[in-house]
């Protein structure tokens, strides 16, 4: 990958614009020439009136192209045309390779729920101390321990484990919830998403961390549970509020996440008719909303 830096007045940067287009850049960025010095000039109008220019009186154009013959050709078939003056070449250098999955892997780090329960991609080491732990990875189902509902989920699964219960995890996404539960020694769960391959993400993520569970769509949810899971949003939580509720065996609870504070009232008013949620866990305003069946 080659950059071709080039210097123009504000006149040139639209058909200099097109050029590079037809010349197959890559990509096309416009900046201010005199970014940082006395001479830089910003774009911005008084509100409601018109921006006093569309460009800047000397632009930077930096373009993308796969290799230097490429960018070397587009500069000098560039210097060729009729509204090349004023403009010049600035530059033609290797942008720097990026190793992109190490990258991106830097950006997710190990995630504690408790001191000794953690949330850990593959890449990483498990940390002193960890004695139960989740391995997983980013991926396209929602889910990876970084978000306030999920740790709170967790955090309440460690608070209560469901040992020897029967789990449900309604809505899954990557399993994170159901996997936690198996953890913490439920005798069976059941996850279930509308998305098939969220399905398929718990399974995957189920037998990579070495537990049991069946997961699959809505339907496949049955009968009665001892602890029933759903890290949503509000909005389909409400509309689900009879079958979640009516999932819960008795003695049973109700774990509900992906409300924010704001809206703990109406949740609580859409579940009356059959429970009564309770605040159990408050993070970055979002809320944990729980309730027992006698």
């Amino acid at each position: 990958m080659f950059e071709l830096r080039l210097i123009c007045p504000e006149d040139r940067v639209e058909p200099l614009s097109d050029a590079l287009e037809a010349l197959e850049a890559l990509s096309v960025s416009v900046e201010d020439a005199d970014a940082d010095t006395d001479a830089e000039r910003a774009l911005f109008g008084e509100p409601g009136l018109p921006p006093p220019a569309q460009s800047w009186s000397r632009s930077r154009m930096v373009t993308l192209f796969g290799d230097e013959a490429q960018a070397r050709d587009a500069a000098r078939l560039l210097a060729l045309q009729d509204f090349w003056e004023g403009c010049e070449v600035a530059s033609i250098a290797p942008v720097p390779e990026q190793d992109w999955v190490r990258l991106t892997q830097s950006q997710f780090e190990p995630v504690p729920i408790t001191r000794s329960f953690w949330i850990v991609p593959t890449w990483h080491e498990v940390p002193a101390g960890a004695t139960e732990v989740i391995r997983l990875d980013p991926g396209l189902a929602f889910g990876t321990g970084t978000h306030p509902t999920t740790r709170m989920c967790l955090r309440w699964i460690a608070a209560h484990p469901p040992r020897g219960q029967r789990v449900l995890d309604y809505g899954c996404g990557s399993g994170i919830l159901a996997i936690g539960a198996a953890l913490h020694g439920a005798a069976s769960v059941d996850a279930v998403d509308i998305d098939e391959a969220a399905a398929q993400a718990t399974i995957d993520n189920a037998s990579a961390n070495g537990v049991q569970l069946v997961a699959g769509l809505p339907d496949q949810a049955s009968g009665v549970y001892d602890t029933v899971l759903a890290n949503i949003l509000a909005t389909p939580l409400k509309v689900l509020a009879p079958l979640l509720a009516g999932h819960v065996a008795p003695g049973g609870a109700l774990v509900l996440a992906g409300v924010l504070e704001r809206q703990t009232a109406e949740l609580q008013a859409a579940y009356r008719p059959w429970l009564s949620l309770e605040v159990a866990d408050t993070e970055d305003g979002w809320v944990l909303l729980v309730a027992r069946r006698a």
